[in-house]
């Protein structure tokens, strides 16, 4: 393969194809210089800056690939947030379904008490891997189906509850309002709950998910991430910035439909597709 000296105008156009892939700017910029480090002026070929480039990303996401800590805690209370569209409501399926199927036992609180279709689309899912899920009439208070959800986890003896919450970000005065009577009330049987607040994020909303990121964070205590839609147009990039800015991390990425399709991250593999690095 040709070589060139690695120079100031190659570095640009990394930096340039790095944006692109939705890493933006400050990231794009901060890999470009690690790839640079005392590597100016030798002879690469583009198969070795891909290589550099996959090394330096998974550096990056190294840090931040973590499974959802499960704690010796019962129930342990998994609040999941994030705007609609996000995949979040799927994501709790999923999550539910993968927990059950390794043995745990899980309720889920439909606490989107607004939206009708999210309520069944919980149900649809619950059936289907024989996990309860606690409804509450269209539009009452969240907070309370929450208490009741906490009262029959505890009842039952389950691991894990997981509390479905709105995402409407309109008005952010009632959601952040709504988000922290539903804390404080489980916090009235388990004063260290929710345990985890895991916030669902649409890859294919590109830089926008650092915005929700930095809204999320003030509406609610945001312990780590799950990212969806990335079997779609997402060009990735974005976790990338994510893992950069917030170093939060990331619980699982959604790559399709299908139960299995939400998975453990792994930042090697995730580098490569980026890049194009062959495995």
């Amino acid at each position: 393969a040709p070589r060139r000296a690695l120079d100031d105008e190659m570095l640009e156009q990394i930096e340039e194809l790095l944006i692109a892939s939705d890493m933006g700017v400050d990231t794009a910029m901060r890999v470009t210089a690690a790839m640079a480090q005392g590597r100016m002026g030798t002879r690469v070929s583009a198969q070795d800056l891909r290589a550099l480039m996959a090394q330096e990303i998974a550096a990056i996401m190294e840090n931040v690939a973590k499974p959802l800590p499960i704690y010796n805690k019962r129930p342990q209370v998994v609040l999941v947030v994030g705007v609609n569209g996000s995949g979040k409501t799927t994501t709790i399926g999923k999550l539910a379904s993968q927990f059950k199927a390794a043995g745990k036992s899980v309720v889920i609180a439909a606490g989107d008490t607004f939206r009708a279709a999210a309520v069944e689309q919980l149900q649809v899912w619950g059936d289907r891997a024989g996990v309860p899920v606690l409804t509450a009439p269209e539009g009452s208070d969240p907070a309370s189906l929450a208490f009741d959800a906490m009262t029959r986890a505890e009842a039952d003896g389950a691991d894990l509850l997981m509390i479905d919450t709105a995402g409407r970000l309109q008005n952010r005065a009632d959601l952040m309002e709504e988000l922290s009577k539903i804390v404080r009330v489980i916090r009235k049987k388990d004063p260290e709950a929710p345990h985890n607040t895991l916030l669902v994020l649409d890859a294919t909303t590109g830089q926008n998910a650092l915005n929700q990121v930095e809204i999320f964070q003030k509406l609610s205590d945001v312990s780590g991430l799950v990212m969806t839609k990335l079997d779609g147009t997402a060009k990735g990039g974005v976790l990338v910035a994510l893992a950069d800015k917030f170093g939060l991390p990331i619980h699982a990425i959604g790559v399709g439909e299908q139960i299995d399709d939400l998975q453990p991250f792994d930042p090697e593999d995730f580098a490569a597709a980026l890049t194009g690095v062959e495995t």
